[in-house]
């Protein structure tokens, strides 16, 4: 049998990208202006093109609808539900990222008419599947801050240990030990001594970096 004999389902992709605002967790969404779901928010994305690649058009598709260019996206997980889509037959790979915001411009345009950053805990009504595709993201993430060093990308060259914990703190939504959470850290071997913050008065704290040629997969918590 030919390929043609065969339905030609559609692909998507949709970009989770997560970042720390407000001292809050946060995920970019969109607006969609075109029908289905026309007004209601989304995760960034949009269909694949024939003559590109998944990660190729992730890329695109989340610099068009949001402004945001992403040096590096990795698979998340295909999203394959038969009526997921009210269009028809559309199976989507998703890709997250997480990123420091503090210097971007968000712009929305195509199918987009407006991108927004959203606390995890006030998340909107979302088009499709995106709530579930959401929830297993934010899983994920979660799971690569606890055996990778993942965090640490939110983080200055130095940094202070009570940064570090602030961080897991925020994407955890839970307080850890201080005493605990620094013994721990400090276990590891990967951080080096950088000086005492000069820039504080009172009981000034080590600062630390990350040491060169550390492996990306330790088990932080």
């Amino acid at each position: 049998m030919a390929l043609t004999d065969y339905p030609q389902p559609s692909v998507t992709v949709d970009i989770l990208i997560f970042t720390i605002r407000n001292n809050q967790l946060n995920v970019l969404l969109i607006k969609r202006k075109i029908s289905p779901f026309k007004g209601a928010w989304a995760i960034p994305g949009g269909f694949v093109r024939i003559d590109e690649s998944l990660e190729d058009a992730a890329i695109r598709e989340l610099k068009e609808e949001t402004g945001v260019e992403a040096d590096y996206l990795e698979q998340l997980y295909t999203f394959g539900d038969v009526k997921r889509d009210p269009r028809g037959r559309v199976i989507t790979v998703t890709y997250f990222a997480l990123i420091n915001s503090e210097k971007l411009k968000l712009k929305s345009s195509t199918d987009a008419s407006e991108a927004k950053w959203f606390p995890i805990d006030k998340i909107p009504k979302l088009a499709f599947d995106h709530e579930k595709i959401l929830k297993y993201a934010l899983q994920r993430l979660r799971w690569k801050f606890e055996y990778t060093l993942v965090g640490f990308s939110l983080l200055p060259k130095k940094f202070t240990l009570s940064q570090l914990q602030k961080i897991y703190e925020i994407v955890f939504n839970k307080k850890f030990d201080k005493r605990n959470f620094r013994k721990k850290i400090l276990s590891l071997g990967i951080l080096k001594e950088e000086g005492i913050d000069k820039n504080v008065s009172h009981r000034p704290p080590m600062l630390y970096s990350l040491k060169k040629n550390v492996k990306n997969i330790v088990e932080i918590l």
